[in-house]
């Protein structure tokens, strides 16, 4: 007995619809099993993960600040992945995008303006665009893979952070600590509703953001270009469409908005500068983008779930006593099942068996 996939004839719709939801029920069944082998109780841990972080006010508000540079980074993504162009080095224009927003209030703190804020976020997602650059021109120019060095770019940046909190951005004052001065009102995302929670409007910007992409790709020659080039690039070359230009679209976008995460973190939840600014942002945006459908408004909700399961995690570390590894190989998990029931959109599972020559072939539709 063997399994065989076969292509389907088009793309099936129900699958396209259900994928999703497949995926996370998959994911809790193994993650059931995970917990049970950990020897902990699999409905607690599950409870402790999807439905204790919602209890309360305060920790609704927790979840916008986590769903927010999700869902910058991964509607960017979305529209890069969209193209055909792999951006998986979004870690790092997080940070470059931190580090080039955050020139302001650390280098010059005495500006108390209105315009300190906005201006830092337009060099967030400046410095973000900047970074992710640098694969665009060496796959444009010279046919590099952009996964491999959008990849190990993250590195040379999460370096980079280290060193300049630990040395130059040092806060004098800080008592040897590696961070900055922490951040000015004027350079601080003011909160939504200071009463109930710490949620600041990052989240509304990204909902926006969020919206505006959406627009762009179901309304627009760009968004149609967009679409074209990264299913057919060659249709795209006999459109008048340029790849060149494609790959420094994309790139431009997503790492412009993974720096707009970037800024609006260290400006909003974190208050200033340090070693570590992201859990892992940059990467949890990859499952965010394909949970999503690639599809701007879907990212919206996909990032509430996975911001879902840092909370839950955060929970189940304090409650269970499990490890943070735990938390990522559960995402890690999540992945797995995404990218395997979305085979099934495009192909349908065929089981074969064999006996001596003959052989019986039954068709599974699924």
């Amino acid at each position: 007995m063997r399994i065989e996939l076969i292509k389907r004839p088009q793309r099936s719709f129900v699958l396209g619809l259900l994928s999703p939801f497949i995926a996370l029920a998959l994911t809790m069944i193994a993650g059931a099993i995970m917990f049970s082998l950990l020897g902990k109780n699999p409905l607690t841990a599950l409870y402790y993960y999807f439905i204790d972080p919602l209890r309360a006010v305060w920790q609704l508000h927790e979840l916008a600040i986590k769903a927010a540079p999700l869902i910058f980074i991964g509607v960017g993504l979305a529209v890069s992945f969209r193209s055909n162009n792999w951006n998986i080095g979004a870690e790092g224009q997080f940070i470059a995008g931190a580090i080039a927003g955050s020139i302001l209030p650390v280098l010059y703190p005495e500006l108390e303006f209105w315009w300190v804020l906005p201006l830092m976020l337009v060099m967030g997602f400046a410095g973000g665009a900047a970074y992710g650059a640098i694969p665009a021109v060496l796959k444009a120019r010279f046919n590099t893979n952009e996964i491999l060095t959008s990849l190990m770019l993250v590195y040379v940046a999460q370096l980079f952070l280290d060193w300049i909190v630990r040395g130059p951005w040092r806060d004098p004052k800080g008592y040897n600590f590696p961070q900055t001065i922490s951040f000015g009102d004027a350079a601080t995302m003011p909160e939504l509703m200071p009463m109930a929670g710490r949620a600041n409007w990052g989240f509304a910007l990204a909902i926006l953001v969020a919206v505006v992409l959406w627009f762009v790709m179901e309304r627009t020659l760009k968004g149609f270009e967009v679409k074209v080039l990264g299913q057919s690039p060659r249709a795209g070359r006999f459109a008048g469409f340029s790849s060149r230009r494609m790959v420094f679209f994309a790139f431009l976008l997503s790492g412009g908005l993974a720096g707009l995460a970037g800024i609006n973190e260290v400006s909003g939840a974190i208050g200033r500068l340090q070693p570590v600014i992201s859990p892992g942002y940059g990467f949890t945006a990859i499952i965010v983008a394909f949970l999503g459908r690639l599809n701007p408004v879907g990212v919206i909700f996909a990032a509430l779930l996975l911001a879902l399961t840092y909370l839950g995690g955060e929970a189940a570390q304090t409650s269970l006593q499990l490890s943070d590894k735990v938390v990522r190989a559960f995402q890690g998990i999540l992945l797995f099942f995404v990218l395997a029931c979305d085979t099934l959109i495009l192909y349908r599972i065929r089981l074969v068996r064999t006996r001596g020559a003959a052989r019986e072939v039954s068709d599974g539709h699924a």
